[in-house]
């Protein structure tokens, strides 16, 4: 079965027909289809229809094994979108949404559809096995604030959020028990707020929000509701399904006590999955667009958290893809969208607005309030005008009273302009939608006057001449404008706007959103226009503005083939190191003995095991975000691996050996001390950890001549002698913890007075000395003791909270039995990696900050399932770690490796590689004790190569252990 959702869409025909060229991302990961012309099939006979016609176009002979044989996410997009007329021929999944003030990775000209699909993504990833098609509505946004929780496994699951008698009774009503929420007893459409609080007595309430799991069997049984015949591979009556109503119908028939029965309905398990911490956003009409982004925008309402951004003190006004020209931030332009236009100083605004697609003018057009203008382009140089108001629903007979057009009486607006239907194509009798009301023009010949006569409320003075233009022109209806309506243009026409915008963007980007975006998307936009590459920003005044700055600038000048790229990357990564090192040049060490010349500091660290959160650690992203892992510190074979021995010696000169490399080095100079760049030599490490000791002029604040003048002072040299029990590339943190456990040791030979923390933020400084980057989770995890989780904020300190797991739980018979530690004996740098994946959050690369966040709110779960005892909770956030660290980098599990884990993988509850993954340890918990037992066997008897082997693990309750002789 394929596990990756495809998407299946149902799309006004021209965004069908057009999708390829508007949306190509989209286009190659779905099938796009309409509903036939001139059906109502309701959103069951939709769904089937979509079904139909996207297994038509597969491989599969059967529909009902192609149904078994994958999951999809069919999301309901067509219809003629009467509310909201301005985005009806590409459809409301293709809404353009704002970027928000509060998020990062964004992207310009972003959709509906890409706000919805991963929220929808990640309801399929929590469904169970049964599910096989989740259906959702096109005009809404869901989110949640929380990780959502395993659903139920039924044939039909109804996502429900909880809301009051007055909201529930605009939607779908499901009725459940109180202690068991997932229990529907009935479902109501849009039931009166009396009969939701009599019910309340005895039952609990959701809303339906329009998300639904189908098993196959659900699937099965609504296609033969609308007329499917499995054995002739057909619909019975004509080649369409028969109407089927999801909610008005099949609902009701759900549920312990549904409103009615039908026998194959009513027979399908059913449950009810409530959203504690979700979020529902309609954008079925004009108003509820801008409310919905107006309630997104300010989410977040604490100032402070929006950094340089605007504040949130302005009026409800959304700006996209346009030259506007009219001043903003006032209140009597409330109410404002503007997308895709032209909009002169000249123009004069009031509120309610939506317009869309102005081309260039310079009109002086007074736009009374709640009038709407769309000029939606006609074959390849015509546009037509459509005029509308806020409000209007596009319903109804022309000629009735109570039909409004432009929020009035329609009939108004033709006795304003001394027109009647006899002198017109339009019917008395023709509903609004099909009455052809739009001028269509050559752009050239468009007219502001003409716009003005069309708009004005003032019935007096109408000039004649403006009404035989009307007259004369040729008219489409709003119906016929969805169907003609060329969107390559229109999406053309934004993206030329988008690419003159973009350097006023740039140029103001400590101001405003722009290097919140994904900035590799802006860049590939960016790269194609002729506008120069933007300034430095200073980075005195905000570091993180100024290293994407010069990540944007490496991406700009990468895509256009400038190998400038490289060195504007080296600035921007050496930004970083800067200013996670450089505040040590300003704390002088000048470091002392105290100990007696046969003294010997002995250092030891144990090892670390990530088990959730890894990569949250890592700058930028921690600087941005705060990170939160949960790691564990381990003795391997009954001792801690990492060791340090270190001595003051008579001859004035630095001695560093490497036991396990059975190789040594003398440093006597600065010059050489200094040489720890890169992370080739095996004494790197123990030259960036003896300078920022106070053994070089940049941290000792130049206070000696030379080393050998420095150590004379000392009373002699040092000898650090290591002893690192681990292979290379093991994943276990390693050159951090060595790092850690050499600082360790220097802190009690030379009297410099460091904490844990201390020494693990010096750490970090020695990581980027080397130029290798990484994260704190490594040294943290091996300085300090057990299994903890270690949680920063956003910021430059990066002060951690750590909170500990409790070591019981680790140490029960249960848990030790099952738990195993394995040398893969595949090695893996996590250098290169490292490198590509912080290039990412640099650039803001949308697809990576959401695994990260889902890496850090896994953190959380796994802490939780260790503070409850939660055996089964526990392993699967070890699980979810495997799989997200797999999405973030997909040489996580090279061919190697997964052969491997094949072979264990039905013997395991939860595993997963340590560290970056690749190769290095394999971490596994067991289904039981026999079945531990059995890897064990299988793995020694047959092992993958030579290197392969099981390490015996303890929890360290020590963490850095340093001792004196």
């Amino acid at each position: 079965m394929s596990l990756d959702p495809k998407l299946l869409l149902s799309l006004p025909p021209q965004m069908v027909s057009q999708l390829e060229i508007c949306h190509p991302d989209v286009a190659r990961r779905s099938f796009s289809t309409s509903d036939p012309a001139e059906t109502q099939l309701g959103s069951g006979g939709g769904t089937a229809h979509v079904l139909h016609q996207a297994w038509l176009h597969s491989d599969s002979d059967s529909l009902s094994q192609w149904v078994a044989d994958h999951r999809q996410i069919m999301i309901h997009g067509g219809g003629e979108s009467r509310r909201l007329p301005a985005y009806a021929a590409a459809g409301k999944l293709f809404i353009p949404i704002p970027t928000l003030r509060w998020s990062r990775g964004q992207r310009l000209g972003q959709t509906l559809l890409d706000f919805n699909e991963p929220f929808l993504r990640s309801v399929f990833e929590q469904a169970g096995s049964k599910a096989r098609l989740l259906i959702a509505s096109g005009d809404v946004l869901l989110r949640s604030t929380r990780p959502l929780p395993n659903l139920p496994d039924a044939d039909v699951v109804l996502l429900g959020m909880w809301a009051d008698p007055e909201m529930a009774a605009n939607f779908g009503v499901m009725f459940v028990e109180k202690a068991q929420p997932e229990r529907l007893q009935t479902f109501l459409q849009k039931p009166d707020p009396d009969e939701i609080r009599d019910r309340s007595r005895d039952s609990a309430f959701l809303i339906d929000v329009g998300v639904w799991l189908l098993s196959a069997r659900a699937i099965e049984c609504l296609m033969t509701q609308c007329g499917w015949d499995a054995a002739e591979a057909k619909f019975d009556r004509s080649e369409h399904p028969h109407p089927c109503d999801l909610y008005g119908h099949w609902a009701l028939r759900l549920g312990e006590n549904p409103q009615a029965f039908d026998k194959t309905i009513s027979e399908l398990s059913v449950a009810v999955a409530p959203l504690s911490q979700g979020e529902f956003y309609h954008f079925g009409k004009t108003g509820d667009v801008i409310d919905s982004m107006y309630d997104l925008q300010t989410i977040v309402r604490d100032h402070t958290e929006l950094g340089l951004v605007p504040s949130l003190a302005q009026p409800r006004q959304f700006v996209q893809d346009a030259h506007f020209g009219v001043p903003l931030r006032r209140q009597q332009n409330e109410s404002l969208w503007v997308e895709n236009c032209h909009v002169p100083a000249c123009w004069s605004l009031s509120r309610r607005h939506m317009l869309t697609g102005v081309p260039e003018n310079e009109w002086s057009l007074n736009l009374p309030e709640g009038i709407c203008l769309d000029f939606v382009p006609i074959e390849d140089t015509q546009v037509a005008i459509r005029v509308y108001g806020f409000s209007d629903a596009f319903r109804g007979k022309i000629s009735h009273l109570d039909t409004h057009w432009l929020e009035r009486s329609a009939m108004q607006w033709f006795l304003d302009r001394g027109l009647d239907f006899d002198a017109t194509e339009i019917s008395a009798d023709d509903d609004l939608q099909e009455s052809a009301l739009f001028p269509v023009f050559e752009i050239e010949s468009l007219d502001g006057d003409f716009v003005q006569w069309m708009v004005d409320v003032d019935s007096s003075d109408q000039p004649t001449k403006q009404r035989s233009v009307w007259q004369k022109a040729r008219k489409l209806s709003a119906r016929e404008l969805a169907h003609h309506a060329r969107l390559d243009r229109v999406y053309a026409e934004r993206l030329a706007k988008r690419e003159a915008i973009l350097p006023i963007m740039a140029s103001h980007g400590n101001r405003s959103v722009f290097y919140n975006l994904d900035l590799a998307h802006v860049a590939s936009t960016y790269a194609n226009s002729d506008a120069a590459v933007p300034e430095y920003w200073d980075e005195s005044e905000d570091l993180i503005l100024a290293v994407h700055n010069r990540m944007f600038r490496s991406e700009v000048l990468r895509n256009r083939g400038d190998q400038a790229w490289l060195a504007e990357q080296a600035a921007c990564f050496g930004l970083l190191e800067r200013s996670i090192v450089e505040p040590y040049h300003s704390e002088r060490v000048v470091p002392e003995c105290r100990l007696a010349e046969d003294q010997i500091v002995w250092a030891r660290s144990p090892a670390r095991v990530d088990l959730a959160g890894g990569w949250t650690d890592t700058p930028p992203y921690c600087l941005e975000h705060g990170g939160s892992v949960v790691n564990i510190a381990l003795d391997l074979n009954g001792q801690p691996p990492v060791q340090v021995f270190a001595r003051r010696c008579e001859k004035p000169e630095i001695t560093i050996r490497s036991i396990d490399l059975g190789s040594m080095e003398t440093l006597t100079s600065y010059e050489e001390v200094g040489g720890f760049r890169g992370i080739g030599s095996g004494f790197s490490v123990a030259k960036a950890a003896v300078a920022l000791a106070g053994f070089h002029p940049h941290f000792n604040g130049d206070a000696f001549v030379s080393l050998q003048r420095q150590l004379e002072r000392f009373g002699g040299g040092l000898d650090v002698s290591m002893l690192a029990a681990i292979p290379k590339g093991s994943g276990l943190g390693t050159s951090s913890i060595l790092a850690g456990t050499v600082l360790g040791a220097l802190n009690e030979l030379c009297s410099l007075g460091w904490d844990a923390h201390q020494i693990v933020a010096r750490v970090s400084a020695v990581e980027q000395m080397l130029g290798s980057g990484g994260g704190w989770q490594d040294q943290f995890g091996g300085i300090l003791p057990g299994a903890k989780l270690i949680q920063t904020t956003p910021g430059m300190s990066q002060a951690a909270a750590v909170r500990w797991l409790p070591s019981d739980f680790f140490r029960t018979p249960e848990f030790t039995s099952r738990s195993l530690l394995y040398y893969t004996g595949i090695t893996r740098v996590a250098h290169n990696v490292l490198s590509e994946i912080v290039r990412g959050m640099f650039l803001n690369d949308p697809a990576r900050l959401s695994v990260l966040d889902r890496i850090g709110e896994n953190s959380l779960e796994c802490f939780d399932a260790a503070q409850r005892s939660d055996m089964s909770v526990f392993n699967r956030s070890i699980r979810r770690s495997w799989e997200l660290n797999q999405r973030l980098d997909e040489g996580t599990n090279p061919a190697e490796v997964s052969q491997l884990v094949e072979r264990v993988e039905s013997m395991c509850s939860s595993l997963k590689l340590s560290g970056a993954g690749g190769g290095g340890f394999l971490y596994m918990i067991a289904r039981d004790a026999e079945s531990a037992e059995r890897i064990r066997r299988d793995l020694e008897n047959d092992p993958p190569n030579a290197g392969a082997r099981f390490v015996d693990m303890a929890i360290s309750t020590t963490g850095l252990r340093v001792t004196r002789s």
